[in-house]
């Protein structure tokens, strides 16, 4: 008996895009906030492959070519190291197809970009209750616990907004 190849992954490309936002969703459910994902594909095909584009992916494929998980991320800049880092969004494989390694290679794969680039980390946050703790784990990731996330959304950022100062004129 012969084991089913390994994943292979690769950059996202427009035509992931649908599968991706599926994903996306499913991630949603899984995380108990269905009702709080409202990603489009027309809003991640701009975000993946408009003309500045901020956001980056990578997909995992199965042996017949179909998207088994993803990955979302971004670089962000540390002040401190005076680098740039990945900041892992979303990782995500369909529960069909956990086991397969696809999250692993995923995985690896940010870490090879990180240090082909010279980046010194790469971070990522998850649900506290998410079982993937141990797959973290496994692989010598380190919970931060000294650093507390913060969000403004909503009536507060709008608030917070009011007071900015108002935007001096371009030079023309």
């Amino acid at each position: 008996m012969s084991l089913p190849p390994a994943p292979t992954i690769r950059p996202a490309r427009p035509e992931d895009v649908s599968a991706i936002v599926a994903m996306v969703h499913g991630l949603a459910e899984y995380e108990k906030a269905p009702e709080q994902c409202h990603l489009t594909e027309e809003q991640l095909t701009v975000a993946l492959f408009g003309p500045q584009p901020a956001l980056f992916g990578h997909v995992a494929l199965g042996g017949d070519g179909e998207p088994l998980g993803f990955a979302l991320w971004f670089l962000n800049f540390s002040t401190w190291a005076g680098q740039h880092g990945i900041y892992l969004e979303d990782l995500y494989v369909r529960p069909a197809a956990r086991g397969t390694g696809a999250g692993r290679l995923l995985l690896a794969t940010l870490a090879a970009l990180c240090v082909e680039r010279g980046y010194p980390r790469l971070d990522w946050m998850m649900i506290h209750w998410n079982p993937a703790a141990g797959f973290y784990r496994a692989i010598d990731a380190v919970q931060l616990d000294e650093w507390l996330p913060y969000r403004l959304t909503g009536p507060a950022l709008r608030a917070l907004a009011a007071r900015a100062p108002a935007p001096e004129p371009a030079n023309r």
